[in-house]
């Protein structure tokens, strides 16, 4: 079956307001750019996004949380972007943190069918007791927190019960895809795309490359295409960059700190 769609446009036309979406991404990396930008245009609105964190300032899922398109975010880091932090504190959106392996193992249980798993990530915490603030009204009361989560003892560890994670629609970002939608992922790219992509009912890949069913070896697919519904080429766009640190380079004239015979002392 050929899964290619002529634009990112088309590939988000259906998605609705309400949706839940499952976006990949760590950062600006391996984050589906084109198909938010494209949903941006779309116009979708009142969306949970479930991904490792919600953007940051005008970038990637910023750019929808900017436009008030999102009203709930599953997220395990929320730092780093201004806007989502005053409409949490302000009441206008919901927010439900989780932890950063606890929500890999939420999608990845929810795309093998697994309902819910242990995990001693969380026990003795606020994750396990309830508590954390989920939404403030707009005077910055607390109005909602989250309840409190099964503990169970095994052997001599408690261990709490984390549900899995499932979404309507998934947006991911792969290196590399055939036309049945067989993806790989570069490098640190791969991060939650793959986890995004098997927890939703429709998964929408933006790819730099397209090649032809067959060219990819079996054991070096990332995604199966049996996760994924629709793929869009998008070309190898520029990359952007959360955080640029440079540092001047030394200069080749500077003199070097040596003894007499030119080896540096310590």
């Amino acid at each position: 079956m050929d899964k290619v769609v002529s634009s990112a446009r088309e590939a988000v036309a259906d998605i609705p307001d309400g949706a839940t979406l499952a976006v990949g991404g760590f950062g600006l990396c391996g984050v589906p750019f084109e198909l938010i930008d494209a949903l941006l245009e779309q116009g979708a609105s009142e969306l949970t996004t479930i991904s490792n964190n919600c953007g940051v300032d005008d970038q990637a899922l910023g750019v929808l949380l900017y436009a008030g398109r999102i009203t709930r975010t599953i997220s395990s880091f929320v730092g780093g972007n201004k806007e989502l932090a005053r409409l949490y504190l302000s009441g206008q959106l919901e927010v439900e943190l989780t932890p950063q392996g606890s929500l890999a193992e939420r999608l990845r249980a929810g795309g093998s069918g697994i309902p819910a798993f242990y995990t001693p990530t969380g026990v003795g915490t606020l994750v396990a007791d309830g508590g954390i603030p989920v939404r403030y009204d707009a005077e910055g009361n607390v109005v909602q927190t989250s309840p409190p989560k099964e503990v169970r003892r095994f052997g001599d560890q408690d261990f709490v019960l984390e549900t899995a994670l499932t979404a309507d629609f998934g947006l991911v970002r792969a290196a590399l895809a055939d036309r049945h939608g067989n993806l790989v992922f570069h490098e640190s790219a791969r991060n939650f795309n793959p986890l995004a992509g098997m927890a939703s009912t429709v998964t929408i890949a933006e790819v730099e490359r397209l090649v032809e069913p067959g060219e990819i070896l079996p054991e070096a697919v990332h995604l199966p295409g049996v996760y994924v519904q629709r793929v869009v080429v998008v070309g190898d766009a520029d990359k952007k960059i959360e955080k640029r640190t440079t540092r001047p380079r030394p200069s080749a004239a500077a003199p070097a700190a040596a003894g007499t015979d030119g080896i540096q002392e310590s």
